[in-house]
Order: C-alpha cells, then sequence, then structure tokens
C-alpha cells in the first residue's frame, strides 16, 4: 500500500481496495469463451440498383452492427426519382438509429450506426433530405 493511500485511510477512512499481495487480486478470462459474431463491426457495400435493395441496407443498418457503402449509381443513371425515394428512405432510418450519413464523390453514400461519426472534408457532403 503506498503511503498515499495510508494517510487516505486514516484521514478518511477510504481504503483504496488494493492488496499488498497483488497475486491475490486478478479476475480470470476465459479465453476459450464465444463471443460471438456481434463482437465486431462489419463494413459492408451494398448496390442499390431499384428500390426495393434498400431492404437489405436497412435491415443490416437496423441490427447496429454495420457500417454501409452504398453504391447509388445504377438506380441514378435509372431513376432519379426512385434515387430520391431510396435516400429518403435510408436517411430516415439513419436519424431513427442515430447514425451518420454522408455522400462520398456522386456514386456513394455511407452510413454509420450511433457509436461512429462520419469524417467530413470537401469531398463528403451531407445528405439532405429532399
Amino acid at each position: 500500500m503506498s503511503a498515499f493511500s495510508k494517510i487516505k485511510e486514516k484521514l478518511f477512512g477510504i481504503s483504496s481496495g488494493y492488496s499488498e499481495y497483488p497475486e491475490e487480486d486478478y479476475v480470470e478470462i476465459d479465453t476459450k469463451k464465444d463471443v460471438g459474431k456481434r463482437s465486431k463491426i462489419l463494413v459492408k457495400p451494398f448496390i442499390i440498383e431499384e428500390f426495393a435493395d434498400i431492404k437489405e441496407t436497412l435491415d443490416a443498418l437496423r441490427e447496429g452492427y454495420t457500417i454501409a457503402l452504398i453504391n447509388i449509381r445504377p438506380l441514378k443513371d435509372k431513376d432519379v426519382i426512385e434515387l430520391k425515394r431510396a435516400v429518403n428512405k435510408i436517411k430516415k432510418t439513419c436519424d431513427a438509429i442515430e447514425g451518420d450519413i454522408a455522400g462520398f464523390g456522386e456514386d456513394w453514400i455511407v452510413v454509420t450506426p450511433s457509436f461512429a461519426h462520419i469524417y467530413r472534408t470537401t469531398d463528403t457532403e451531407e445528405v439532405a433530405e429532399k
């Protein structure tokens, strides 16, 4: 026990909780325990060719363990109105999960769960509701 801990214990009656014998204070870690597949974050690409393709993306985002990289180029080339509808739906889901969303260039959108934030430069832009 350090001198400071002894003084604190004498003055305030507060024990540091540390033993003079560190071999008695340990936590055993089970290294064979399965922590499951949900212990890691998945960065997953998605391609949106039509509005119905956003379902898989939205499901992955709602689980909370996926950072979605979404290629919107195929839908953009096909139908701009459907693209706006899809982006609005993705944005609403992002807001619901308290995530972050930004566009990269003209063809990509990134969406993150609530624990992640997207660094913004001049190459990234806030995705606005259309």
